[in-house]
């Protein structure tokens, strides 16, 4: 199980991108993928190919209208984790003892 934080950013649309940012959120949803969105990027929770398909299709719809485009994958992997998305975070406010700010 990986998991998977990406963004996708055209370089070409001007200073405000969130039009283009929110068609690859409507394909990461609809993926069934499990998933966090954060200010700065998704994290993806899946198979490594799982995953990967979920960036190729957002890829694949913003260049159709982006000639240029930016983009920055980090992965973790583990073998036999499961909801990785929940207990990374889980282990990290057991040791400070207190909810972090999600």
């Amino acid at each position: 199980m990986v998991l998977l934080e990406f963004s996708m950013t055209p370089l070409d649309k001007g200073e405000s991108v969130s039009e283009y940012v929110s068609r690859s959120l409507k394909i990461i949803d609809e993926s069934g993928v499990n998933y966090r969105l954060n200010p700065m990027g998704t994290v993806l929770e899946g198979e490594w190919d799982e995953v990967m398909a979920v960036v190729k299709r957002c890829f694949d719809t913003m260049s159709a209208d982006c000639n240029r485009i930016t983009c920055s994958i980090k992965v973790d992997y583990r073998k036999g984790r499961e909801n990785g998305l929940e207990s990374k975070m889980a282990a990290i406010e057991s040791k400070l003892g207190k909810t972090v700010k999600k």
